[in-house]
Formats: C-alpha cells, structure tokens, sequence
C-alpha cells in the first residue's frame, strides 16, 4: 500500500482527562503516537462519557485535544436496553440464544449512525481505520463499512461474546489486526483461523518514570506494608475474589497487611476486613506510580486481559506482581519478565504472597527484573517502529 498517510482511530469513548478503561488509554496512546510519526491522525468517537449510561454529555463536532484532533458524534439515542441486557445475560452465563438474538444485541449495544455516515461519505480520505475493541455495536457496524482498509485492535479475552457468529463475522472481514501480546493472537487464530501475515503484535509503549517509594505511605499515614490493586472493581476483574483472599489471607497468616484500591467501583468487603482496606479512588499518574512503588506487591487477579497495563507500570516502578494462573496473558508477561508469580487458588495466593511479603530479596531482584523487562520491550520507539510497519 506504501506509506500510509491519514490515519483515523475510533474508539467508543475518550476523555480529555484520560480518565478512561485500559483498552481506550492503549488506542489514545498509539494515536497521540502515530501524530509525533509525522503522520495525520482524526479520532472518531462518541459524545458519550459513561460506559454504564453512555449518554450524550459532550457536544458535538471537532476539538483539538493536545496533538489529536478529535470528531465527536453523538450515540444513537433509540436503543432498547432492556433486550440488550437480556440477551447479553443470556450470552454471559451461557444461555439460549439465537443467531437473530446476536444480531438484536448488537444492533441495541452502543452505535453511532452519525459516525457510521461519516464513514461513508468521507472514509476515502483515510488510509487506514483503526478502531477497537472488539466487543461494541460501535466497532462492529464501522468495521463493516470500509473492511478493506480496517485493522481491529481488538483486545480480545477468552469470554463467551468472543464465539458468537457476529464476531467471527467481524473478524473474518477486516484487512489486519494489532494485538496487545502473543497469547491474545494466538486465540484469536484459534477461533477465527486468521492467516498469521494478516497479525502485528504491537501493544504499547510505556516510558520509564522515577517515584520516591515512601511517598504514598506518608501521605496516607500508613505504617504496615500494603499490597495494591488498580483499575475496576467488578466481577470481570477479580476483585471479589481478591477481598476474599485477602480477607483469608489476613486471618490465617495473622500478617497485618493492609490492601489498597486507586479507581473505580464499589469495594463490598466484609466488616472485618474494611479497616485494613484504603479506596483512594481515581488518583493522579504520580500518585499511582508512588503508590505502585511503596507497595510491597501488586496484585491483578483479572482473568480477561490482552495486555496488562497496570502490571507493566508496578514492573517500572520495581513492584513485583501475583496474577491470576487463567490469565494467559498475564502469566505469559510474569513468565517472560521472571517479575511475577501466578495462583490457580488460594493455597498458592497465600504461599506466594508470603514469599513476596517477607523474602524481601526475592522481592528486590523480581521488581528490578521487571523494571528492565518493561524498559527493553515497551520502549515507545520499538513500538512505534511496529505500528507504522503494520500500517504500510
């Protein structure tokens, strides 16, 4: 094709804040990227902030966001939740579901027909579509518009809405795909039968940062070693599991660790357990690195992962992780790292967590070893050096 020019990404939210979910912060990076590349770059996405209500609160029309100029197209306002909530219940926990039933959900999932008519009256002056991830009407529907010059950042987990005929619909039409890691590629071969010349491995780049370790303790006034957990707190995340772990762990070891939360959702721990639990929210970058860096493990017992990018981060800030063994992804970056140990249960949590809690030269060399892994194979440059290659 040569060298590929104007680049649009579209993604079903962004945020000036970047206050955002793992995948939407890996698509803006690789956009805001690909504009210091020297080519031009419009994000496409929705006047939709919230991804429980997805309401138009934002206006919309063209921003310039920092180095991106962004296109904001309201979301179609005349979707039937009830039936979307319905059938995706019904894929969740593997129930009754027809091929028409597929097609309901998707069509009352979130969709923007205003972006879609963008697409058609001006996607020739694109060269490439990029857009993910995968699991959005949004995505679905923009894919099929200009298949032959769109690439899926898909982000795929293996879940149940990944087997649906829709999906490998999608899949099967697209030009190409950038995946996050090789474990992500391979499940999207195994279920899709994509040819390999049609796959990039990608991911994204993460840049070094220096944080004063005690920082986070002094502010908060801790006086206990912690271990830590960033992101969402949902089911899909493991965070009920890991309060009930935690919870276990601190009645059996009688170790007084306390358990720390930066993001977003509701914590329902018990009432034992809630003294030992700080929520401090949505914090800044550098509050999160420092809390990173004062911790004496990060814990991420999310089994849906394509990349991890929150583990990369506690490996730059020396922080030694415990994954969750189902994760392929995950286990696949502790194993290459040598950073960080995986359970398949709780003995395992515990006998591991013990080790990164009091074998504190174990802990040293695994952060350090993590820290050099994250620098050698996320260094925005390698990066770069890949997507534009994927892109030509």
């Amino acid at each position: 094709m040569g060298t590929t020019q104007h680049i649009a990404f579209i993604v079903p939210r962004f945020s000036e804040e970047g206050v955002l979910g793992g995948a939407e912060t890996l698509i803006r990076n690789l956009a805001e990227h690909t504009v210091s590349t020297g080519r031009k770059v419009t994000l496409l996405t929705t006047c939709a902030e919230s991804h429980f209500t997805w309401e138009n609160t934002l206006p919309p029309g063209k921003k310039q966001v920092g180095k991106l100029s962004v296109e904001y197209f309201p979301v179609d306002e005349d979707r039937d939740i009830s039936s979307f909530l319905r059938i995706q219940t019904a894929i969740s926990n593997g129930g009754h579901f027809t091929q028409d039933d597929e097609k309901a959900w998707i069509r009352n999932s979130v969709n923007s027909q205003a972006l879609y008519d963008h697409l058609r009256d001006h996607g020739g002056t694109y060269d490439r579509l990029i857009m993910g991830p995968y699991l959005f009407g949004l995505i679905f529907y923009a894919s099929q518009i200009h298949p032959e010059k769109t690439f899926l950042i898909p982000c795929l987990h293996d879940e149940p809405f990944a087997y649906l005929h829709l999906m490998k619909e999608m899949f099967e039409t697209v030009s190409g795909f950038l995946f996050n890691a090789k474990p992500e590629q391979d499940l999207a071969c195994r279920l899709f039968h994509i040819p390999k010349e049609k796959c990039a491995i990608v991911g994204m780049g993460l840049g070094p940062f220096h944080v004063d370790p005690s920082a986070f303790a002094n502010r908060y006034q801790l006086d206990k070693p912690y271990v830590l957990y960033s992101g969402r707190r949902e089911p899909l995340k493991g965070t009920p599991l890991l309060i009930d772990y935690m919870q276990a762990f601190r009645q059996r070891t009688h170790q007084d660790v306390k358990l720390v939360f930066t993001g977003s959702g509701p914590i329902d721990a018990p009432p034992e357990l809630e003294p030992h639990i700080l929520d401090v929210g949505f914090v800044p970058e550098q509050e999160k690195h420092e809390a990173m860096a004062g911790a004496r493990a990060f814990l991420h017992p999310s089994v849906n992962e394509s990349f991890g990018i929150v583990l990369l981060e506690s490996w730059l800030a020396q922080t030694p992780a415990l994954v969750h063994a189902k994760s392929d992804v995950l286990q696949w970056q502790c194993r290459r790292s040598g950073a960080g140990l995986w359970f398949k249960n709780y003995p395992e949590f515990e006998q591991e967590l013990n080790l990164l809690l009091n074998n504190k030269g174990l802990n040293k060399e695994m952060g350090q070893d993590g820290r050099n892994y994250v620098i050698k194979e996320y260094a925005w440059e390698h990066v770069e050096q890949k997507l534009l290659s994927a892109f030509d």
